[in-house]
């Protein structure tokens, strides 16, 4: 909760001053923005500010306690399963609580009235606004599931494409709605102003609906087993020349063989395996009975015999050297070919 609530604080403060920079400043000619109206450059500089924030800040808490930030996106984690409700409901009074400090900050430390309030602009209808908030809370928390939720080789970088996310989801409505896509975002600055707007419940119904649209898209593609659709997306074998028997040579690793493989090593060790020659007329190894009668015999090995010229008939350990056998003689005795 601790964690939540410090990034929550941060990711909103620096989001909520950017945008109190970018409605409070005059233009060239001196007016406001309140008189000249919005303008792409606006709208732009918004956006990069929640965009910006959410990533830096979900980079630096995911490790704490996800990095949520958001009402909506801990819903969303509960419907999928990846967050137990009664953590998800201490996370709530977390963000909920960091929004309003957030706003409370803006509002102390900034000049100005507090202008960073949602609402609806440019002709946008209540209904509108509620299907625009819907689906743009949709994209981020799918976003989120995807990047996140799902653990492949890229979930280290899931911070920047959450920030990103949100960064175009922001551009299209901060004009329309005031981009909020999180009930905290909204809810901070209305509490510092002292001002709900009539409509102020579609910056929580729609979030929360978008929270479920995503969800069940979630779910849908993982009961089709999304993976099979483009597989080994994940996969870090090498290329290798021989890419079957390097695969072959894997899995004997895998499995306990005594076959490692670290570059090429494995290759080279059967190649040489392979050159080298086979003994010729070696004899076997002998029984334990054979071993123990010959380590009584002045410690020499198994069936071997005082004369050296039938060494090469001892049942004992040998090797091939081209057509003649070498064999290991007992203890104290000489080898010879």
């Amino acid at each position: 909760m601790i964690g939540e609530y410090v990034g929550t604080v941060l990711f909103l403060f620096l989001a909520l001053g950017g945008t109190q920079v970018a409605n409070n400043i005059h233009t060239s000619s001196g007016r406001t923005q309140a008189e000249v109206g919005s303008n792409p450059q606006q709208l732009q500089y918004i956006a990069l500010c929640f965009g910006f924030s959410l990533a830096v800040n979900a980079w630096v808490f995911f490790r704490i306690s996800g990095g949520l930030f958001n009402p909506a996106v801990t819903f969303g984690m509960c419907l999928i399963g990846v967050l137990p409700y009664l953590r998800a409901v201490l996370l709530f009074f977390a963000q909920i609580l960091g929004g309003v400090t957030a706003a409370t900050l803006v509002s102390c430390m900034f000049p100005g009235p507090l202008a960073v309030g949602t609402a609806l602009g440019g002709g946008t209808t209540i209904v509108q606004g509620l299907f625009i908030e819907m689906l743009l809370t949709a994209e981020l928390v799918f976003a989120i599931f995807m990047l996140a939720a799902e653990k492949h080789k890229g979930t280290f970088m899931a911070p920047i494409g959450i920030g990103l996310a949100l960064f175009i989801a922001e551009l299209v409505g901060v004009y329309f709605t005031g981009g909020s896509l999180n009930p905290s975002r909204s809810f901070g600055p209305a509490v510092v102003n002292h001002h709900f707007v009539g409509y102020h419940w579609i910056y929580w119904l729609g979030p929360i609906l978008g929270s479920i649209v995503a969800a069940g898209f979630y779910k849908l593609i993982k009961i089709l087993e999304y993976e099979t659709a483009n597989p080994n997306q994940d996969a870090a074998a090498p290329e290798h020349p021989d890419h079957d028997h390097y695969h072959r040579a894997v899995d004997r690793s895998s499995y306990g063989s005594n076959t490692h493989t670290y570059g090429n090593f494995a290759d080279r060790d059967q190649n040489t395996q392979a050159k080298q020659p086979s003994a010729v007329g070696s004899p076997g190894m002998g029984s334990q009975n054979d071993m123990n009668t010959g380590l009584a015999n002045d410690g020499m090995h198994a069936g071997q015999e005082d004369n050296s010229a039938n060494v090469t008939n001892s049942p004992g350990m040998g090797m091939g050297v081209g057509h003649d056998t070498v064999t290991r003689l007992g203890r104290g005795s000489s080898y010879a070919v």
